[in-house]
Formats: C-alpha cells, structure tokens, sequence
C-alpha cells in the first residue's frame, strides 16, 4: 500500500525530529572549553590545505595565528602572500624537500631551528591558532623527536588550538589529539602527468 502524501510528511517530519534531538542532546553535553589539538593526515591531497583553511578562518574571527612549515620549498606561497598581510606569522623552513637536498644534517638543522620557533610558538598564550604544516614528517625522519613534540603540545595554553598535517601522523599524536582526520587518496592529477596548477595545488 503506498502512503499518501501527508504520510510521507509525518514521517520525514518524525525522522527529522529523532535528528534533531540527537544533535541538540550533544550540543548540551559539549559545555567543556579547551583549545583543540587536531591532525590532519593520510595520503590524500588536501591536508594543508585545510589546515590553512582553518587558520583563515580563525583570522577571519579576529583571532592571533601563526604558521611553521615542514618540508615545503622556497617557491612562492599563495597562503604565505595572503595570511602574512593579515598578520599570521609564519616560519619556514625552505630547504625544499628532502629528496631534493639529500642531506640529513642540514634537514635536521633546518628542521630544528623552525621547531625551537614552534616551541617559542607553543608558550605564547597571544596565540590563537597554530598551523603545523607537515610537522608529521619530521617526526618520522627523526629530524624532531616525538616526545619533545608531545610534551610541547601537552603543555601549551589551554586554550591555544593546534593543527599539525603531514602522512602518516606517528600513533602518539593521534592518541592525544582532539580530531583527527584522514584524507584518503583517490584520484590525483599529478599521476595523470597533469602539472601541478598555481592558486589550486600550490
């Protein structure tokens, strides 16, 4: 027997108001304030990508940012032209990617001396929001070490949010996060030969 259409109506309206309840019983029970720790991770494009999004934001909210970046190169920066003209510091450690350089000393040194910029960063109660890009990897290479990075997060302000994006994000700083997200990789124009696109992949 096929219903009418005001059945229909009542039903969708009765499934719609289980939604409702649901999502206003979590609304009630998320009163705890804290700045967040998230991870963005996994082998798909897009993770800086929306960690920058979120720092973008966070300004658009009159909130105090601040950016280091792993790995990524000297060339130009859409992100970096925009977000510094509004005021987001950012620390760079522009020695490309270590394929390129091939030399673990000088990574590792690079590497450091943006990470005691990161820890300067992680005390500094001013701070807002902090975007760690591709801090993943240094982590995996052994260029920074874990529980130096887990300790500095741990102690941080509290209400000071943290993103950090890079693959493979190591077990302990997924355990400790907040959110956590993976972009997984389904299809990618680079592996098509297409060249990466200024203002859309970089």
């Amino acid at each position: 027997m096929s219903l009418s259409e005001e059945q229909k109506q009542d039903r969708h309206k009765a499934r719609q108001q289980k939604v409702k309840e649901n999502v206003d019983k979590k609304i009630a029970n998320a009163q705890k304030e804290k700045g967040l720790l998230l991870v963005i991770t996994g082998n798909g494009k897009g993770k800086s990508t929306s960690g920058f999004g979120t720092i973008a934001r966070a300004v658009g909210h009159g909130k105090q940012c601040a950016v280091a970046q792993f790995i990524k190169g000297t060339w130009d920066n859409g992100e970096r032209n925009l977000l510094e003209k509004l005021g987001v510091e950012f620390q760079v450690m522009a020695t490309g990617f270590t394929w390129e350089t091939q030399n673990k000393t000088t990574d590792t040194e690079a590497a450091q001396a943006v990470w005691q910029e990161c820890k300067r960063m992680l005390k500094d109660d001013s701070l807002d929001v902090i975007l760690f890009d591709e801090l993943t990897y240094m982590v995996s290479y052994g260029y920074i070490e874990l529980d130096e990075v887990v300790e500095a997060l741990l102690n941080r302000p509290k209400m000071q949010s943290v993103i950090i994006t890079g693959r493979g994000a190591h077990r302990a700083l997924i355990d400790i996060a907040d959110t956590v997200s993976e972009v997984k990789n389904i299809k990618h124009a680079f592996e098509s030969g297409v060249k990466a696109l200024k203002g859309v992949d970089w």
